[in-house]
């Protein structure tokens, strides 16, 4: 394929995303009345919107990278699995809208609908296994990584070809029965999802095979696998905050409180980071900024995180000490506890970035402390000597060459010019 006939198609496709998603979004305005209840997340017009916001992302990205690097897989895949789950949102919609919202008004709409229920499989199988297999350079890392890649696509298939011919109501047309499902073969359920357990094997050894890779790999493609390592860290750190959230909610009596249903919100919206992620590593766009990037995340997700440890606990701890001296709560232990967070930020916020330096950049922490003692001894050092010997160690400790020298040149004016 010619340079100009893959941007031509990358493009296309990309279009062809952004079509189904404008579409997807009208029949979900169509169809809102008939709407199955959802659990995740906050609902309503959101839920379509931080469903298919976060997942456009990955064909818009795959365009640019698919258009620009077209022998590198890796655009491809971000395409194919973006256009595999607008596709299925659209379907579900497209079926809601001729069996739900107006009965015979669309043709096929059960056999289209339900399209829906297995195109997820290839869209998360894309992302999941071969995303992180292939990167950043599209080949395996050897051939030893042959047989997980077959074993991914295997599975792939089966996935979607057992959710295809699952006999049932369809979990997007509630009500509806699969045209496609094979009714005298209950057990084709069961054997998919036996399958579907292999698929989180599939992803943790594409990630092992990640890890090797950035292990043995030069100094570029160690910035292309940070950027993609970090934008899964935050994914997996805005979904780890939902384990006690679902556990308040159990306490409480299984009613998600507000701040559940965002956090369901903010772990979809953080899919996003993963293919902004992959185009910035893949066009090398601020490639080396990274680190900069990791090192305030690190800083600014570690005081968040104890700011609000030290909100909640004063706030309990306040409130109940005057249910115990008043026998009623106070609006001042919110009032005590926001005045306390706001003197708290910029020390802790200090404490913390030394911390994050000390622990995990140490060699540019050290060359900034040495620096900052070399200027400050500059200012009281007269004697030139000594001042050489200095200079000479800052150096050395900071860039760390295998050799210093340091010359100066010699004073040949007159010595009537020295003396004036």
């Amino acid at each position: 394929m010619s340079r100009r006939t893959a941007t031509w198609l990358a493009w296309s496709l990309g279009a062809l995303s952004v079509a189904m998603f404008v579409t997807t979004v009208v029949f979900y305005f169509l169809t809102r009345s008939v709407q199955p209840p959802n659990s995740w997340g906050t609902g309503g017009l959101s839920l379509v919107l931080i469903f298919l916001l976060p997942f456009l992302a990955f064909p818009l990205v795959g365009t640019l990278i698919a258009s620009r690097r077209p022998n590198n897989p890796i655009g491809w895949i971000c395409l194919a699995a973006g256009i595999f789950w607008m596709l299925a949102n659209l379907t579900t919609g497209y079926g809601q809208y001729g069996l739900l919202a107006r009965p015979g008004s669309d043709p096929f709409p059960a056999a289209i609908g339900s399209l829906g229920d297995w195109m997820w499989a290839p869209a998360l199988g894309l992302l999941g296994t071969y995303l992180i297999l292939l990167f950043p350079d599209g080949r395996l890392p050897s051939r030893r990584w042959r047989p997980l890649a077959w074993l991914s696509g295997v599975v792939i298939v089966l996935m979607s070809a057992g959710n295809a011919l699952t006999p049932g109501p369809m979990e997007g047309l509630p009500g509806i029965r699969n045209p496609f499902g094979l009714e005298g073969y209950p057990w084709i359920a069961d054997a998919t999802e036996g399958i579907t357990l292999l698929f989180p094997l599939c992803i943790l050894a594409s990630a092992a095979s990640l890890v090797l890779r950035y292990l043995r790999s030069g100094a570029v493609e160690r910035e292309q696998i940070k950027w993609l390592a970090f934008a899964a860290s935050i994914l997996g750190l805005v979904s780890s905050f939902l384990i006690p959230a679902i556990f308040a909610s159990d306490v409480l009596g299984g009613v998600a409180p507000l701040w559940e249903n965002l956090l369901e919100d903010a772990v979809i919206l953080s899919c996003a980071g993963v293919p902004v992620a992959v185009g910035i590593a893949i066009l090398r766009y601020r490639l080396y900024d990274i680190d900069l990037i990791i090192n305030r995340t690190l800083v600014y997700g570690s005081l968040t995180v104890m700011l609000i440890l030290v909100y909640v606990g004063c706030v309990v701890s306040l409130q109940y000490a005057f249910r115990v001296l008043t026998g009623q709560e106070s609006q001042l232990a919110i009032v005590a506890s926001t005045l306390a967070i706001a003197a708290l930020f910029n020390p802790l916020r200090r404490r913390v970035q030394a911390f994050v330096d000390r622990r995990f950049y140490r060699r540019k922490y050290d060359a900034r402390k040495t620096l900052d003692a070399f200027s400050a001894k500059l200012r009281d050092e007269t004697d030139l000597d000594a001042l050489s010997d200095d200079l000479v160690g800052v150096v050395k400790e900071t860039m760390q060459p295998a050799h210093v020298s340091l010359w100066l040149r010699p004073d040949t004016a007159p010595k009537g010019e020295q003396a004036d």
